[in-house]
């Protein structure tokens, strides 16, 4: 049994969601740009957060100066420093969510996946709204796992199952891409779907509806899946789009955004707290979205009484 949790069906909804949701303190890391003293006062005007900046105080209090605005900030000297202080406020409590500021991604990252790591692995997962498709996509990994192994997409995959789960959405359609919809032996990828479609009917990825291999226009449109001879349940309905490696994803991502007009918000997963991991050029609207969607997903994961099966532990501890 789990909670009477409405499915989430667009970014609009994730933000209505979040600002009827009680303010957390957020460490903001690397917050000594404008741009991130600006992030965290629209963050707060909007009842997200409430910002602790973190970094060089002499560097950040002048600019909090400029825009009449005045946060906690807790000393840090390097980026390295920047990001072990901000695990430290997790796991003191001091903080319960996590903003990359102007920071480098494996920098800030490195602390986090050593000692706030609560499931088998780290991942990324981007929810994407367009007006050519008819749900939220979300994409995995496009952002943390360079090369993943097959055992580590299925890693990637749960994550991103349980997140889709808590957002309402019960059995994941997954579309575990490649190049092509034929199994290959020549490429790696097929192989991989392969074996992810089969663990999934086996029950080693619970939750979840996992066709591949699929192309990405036959994982999307159910006239190219049609053209194209494929009976499948996903094809043209997927709901998560598992890429093959992390730079297809990214191009994937970037493609989306840029041509397609696609509006992105995009979180970590499997970390013990709410972790958002925007790129510094992305634009102040992808990065309240993807806030609330840290706090929707957040908030609801609490209220499920049964959730699928997790590999669980305590901040600090990772097993």
């Amino acid at each position: 049994m789990t909670a009477d949790l409405p499915e989430i069906r667009s970014l609009d909804q994730v933000l209505e969601e979040a600002k009827g949701l009680p303010a957390v303190r957020a460490g903001l890391v690397g917050a000594e740009t404008p741009e991130a003293i600006e992030m965290a006062l629209h963050a707060e005007q909007t009842g997200l957060i409430e910002p602790v900046l973190v970094g060089r105080r002499h560097v950040i209090e002048p600019l909090m100066q400029a825009q009449g605005v005045s946060f906690p900030v807790i000393e840090a000297s390097t980026p390295d420093a920047m990001a072990r202080v901000a695990v430290d406020a997790v796991e003191s409590g001091q903080v319960r969510l996590l903003l990359k500021g102007h920071i480098h991604s494996d920098v800030f990252l490195r602390p986090i996946i050593r000692h706030l790591r609560h499931a088998p692995r780290v991942s990324h997962v981007f929810a994407a709204e367009m007006a050519s498709y008819h749900k939220l996509l979300f994409i995995t990994d496009a952002a943390i796992n360079i090369a993943p192994d097959v055992q580590a997409k299925a890693e990637i995959l749960q994550n991103a199952v349980n997140f889709t789960w808590w957002l309402g959405n019960k059995r994941a359609r997954v579309a575990a891409l490649s190049a092509t919809e034929m199994v290959n032996p020549a490429i790696p990828s097929t192989l991989d779907a392969a074996c992810l479609a089969k663990m999934g009917e086996r029950g080693q990825i619970s939750h979840a509806q996992i066709d591949g291999p699929l192309a990405f226009d036959n994982a999307v449109s159910a006239e190219s899946a049609r053209i194209k001879g494929i009976i499948s349940p996903v094809a043209g309905h997927a709901d998560i789009l598992l890429v093959p490696d992390l730079v297809s994803g990214n191009i994937l991502y970037k493609d989306l955004e840029y041509l397609a007009g696609a509006r992105f918000a995009g979180i970590v997963l499997g970390a013990c707290v709410p972790v958002v991991l925007t790129s510094r050029a992305d634009p102040e609207p992808v990065r309240l979205a993807s806030l609330a969607l840290a706090r929707v997903a957040e908030h609801r994961q609490a209220r499920v009484e049964s959730l699928p099966p997790v590999e669980t532990g305590s901040c600090g501890h990772p097993h």
